[in-house]
């Protein structure tokens, strides 16, 4: 479980997160919703450490981060930015650099094993060999998603993981962050700005306004009411083949 309590941040005298309180059990996807500049990158960004948070805490299974090391965060908490350099090197390679916080002077079969196994999760064991630079928008972000999950981490975070991607990409990208969260019981929070998208793949969602969390739950959250109440958007919420669709109408 991931707990929140109080989360504050500034950029100098502009505070950009306020008492950002919220808890996540295992095994579940939140996705990360409001408007650019409501403080959705930051909070990750945050929650990983690369920001300082003027303050508040964040325990991951009962344990403070504050009281971590690079090396223990590494342990607990892997990150993927919206961006991914490709590397000029294989898959296998590349998916093995997200061990390096478990590595020692070299390779044991502990680590083989584990990366194996990760290829085999993500759907990338055929591709083991070939080029990172070689492959696809979709196939690459498979690698992205496989070197984080290398880490072993307890939580996972991703800032628009599939903004991105064509839509065929898109659906099979969230669908394997879906399953792998449940399959492997960790922690998956995920910046995302497609909020149809969001609906279907997320278990809950946190809602943000301004730096401050205008709500935290699950679908039953997502309201027609509550979207306009953060985005100051029209919309109506349809349900087309059992899944929920939201339209929007006209700016408020």
């Amino acid at each position: 479980m991931i707990q929140i309590s109080n989360l504050c941040f500034s950029y100098g005298s502009r505070q950009v997160l306020h008492n950002v309180s919220f808890s996540i059990p295992q095994g579940q996807f939140f996705a990360v919703l409001g408007m650019n500049g409501s403080g959705k990158t930051t909070l990750l960004k945050t929650i990983n450490g690369l920001l300082q948070p003027a303050g508040g805490s964040i325990s991951i299974n009962g344990r403070n981060t504050a009281g971590m090391t690079r090396r223990e965060m590494a342990h607990q908490i892997a990150y993927l930015p919206q961006t991914t350099i490709p590397l000029d090197c294989s898959v296998f390679e590349a998916v093995l650099l997200g061990r390096k916080p478990h590595l020692n002077w070299q390779l044991c079969d502990e680590d083989l094993t584990e990366i194996s196994r990760i290829l085999e999760l993500t759907g990338l064991t055929g591709h083991a060999d070939r080029t990172v630079c070689h492959l696809s928008g979709g196939e690459l972000q498979r690698v992205a998603i496989a070197r984080t999950l290398a880490q072993r981490p307890a939580l996972l975070l991703l800032d628009e993981p599939v903004n991105h991607l064509d839509m065929r990409s898109q659906l099979e990208i969230m669908a394997l962050i879906r399953a792998l969260t449940g399959q492997l019981g960790i922690v998956t929070i995920a910046v995302m700005h497609d909020l149809n998208m969001a609906l279907r793949f997320a278990d809950g969602f946190l809602l943000l306004k301004e730096g401050e969390l205008l709500a935290t739950g699950g679908k039953e959250l997502l309201t027609a009411e509550l979207v306009t109440a953060a985005y100051g958007l029209e919309v109506r919420m349809h349900q087309l083949e059992g899944v929920t669709v939201l339209l929007p109408v006209s700016a408020c």
